[in-house]
């Protein structure tokens, strides 16, 4: 009786006050750091180019926004971490689909696949800069392939994951192929698929980072290699915590598309 009451009651509080109510750790813990990280340079008294303190950091912010090399450098790094999420997920979920459908091609193309995870992007990255050049173009490629191999898993998993009982059911109905995909597969699928997604949105700004290593004149990974080269320590964390916002708001956008295309979920579990 206990246990229905409480459970009543979280379900009389609306969702965004719960959620407000989440906030407070993370504020919290992101506000400890920052003292822990002040007090840390006031106290070991370190120069400013071995660790500058959250005042000098939040001043070269404001110095690299007014000037607009940040926002250029971000929109550079954010162009090349979306166009390679949208290629390797896009290839990625093409060749699940057919490696969960044909275990014949999945055994042909297995080997490859793993083998090619066993070679870090780092060590392929330098090559993918030499054959298609120091633009765009090359650090596209490296998000793509970064982002590619979690988001296969995930599409093969999720596929294998539909019950054989919904499959009879859909044969006993006579659904044709499109239709098995579109109104069982890819509802079923869709759980695991965006898991895969997340993981993929948040490696991507990797791929793009080191690739801007390898070469480039323009991006987050230039500026931190500018950064480091003037021993501008405060530029290097300003792009570092940059590249951070970067990389939660395309989780934050991937969890609210899972929010909207699993509404449905929710819908049942009330």
């Amino acid at each position: 009786m206990q246990i229905n009451l409480v459970n009543k009651v979280n379900n009389a509080v609306p969702h965004r006050l719960r959620r407000r109510g989440s906030l407070w750790p993370v504020l919290l813990s992101v506000f400890l750091a920052l003292l822990a990280w002040d007090m840390t340079s006031r106290l070991t008294n370190l120069p400013a180019f071995i660790l500058p303190s959250p005042l000098q950091v939040g001043e070269r912010f404001l110095r690299a926004l007014s000037d607009g090399s940040l926002l250029r450098h971000t929109w550079v790094t954010f162009q090349e971490v979306v166009l390679g999420l949208i290629f390797g997920v896009t290839f990625a979920v093409f060749l699940g689909y057919l490696l969960a459908k044909s275990p014949w091609f999945e055994r042909l193309v297995s080997p490859y696949l793993v083998a090619s995870q066993a070679v870090p992007i780092v060590a392929i990255a330098p090559l993918l800069v030499i054959w298609f050049g120091p633009g765009m173009l090359s650090k596209v490629l490296i998000c793509a392939l970064i982002v590619f191999f979690p988001v296969l898993v995930n599409t093969v998993v999720g596929l294998r994951a539909v019950p054989a009982s919904l499959r009879d059911l859909m044969r006993s109905l006579r659904a044709s192929h499109w239709q098995v995909l579109r109104y069982l597969e890819i509802p079923a699928t869709l759980p695991i698929f965006l898991g895969g997604l997340r993981i993929g949105a948040t490696l991507s700004v990797i791929g793009a980072v080191v690739g801007e290593f390898v070469g480039a004149d323009r991006g987050l990974g230039f500026l931190i290699n500018v950064g480091r080269g003037q021993y501008d320590t405060a530029l290097v964390f300003v792009a570092v915590f940059t590249l951070v916002a970067l990389a939660l708001s395309l989780y934050g956008g991937v969890a609210l598309l899972e929010s909207v295309l699993l509404s449905w979920q929710e819908w049942r579990r009330e």
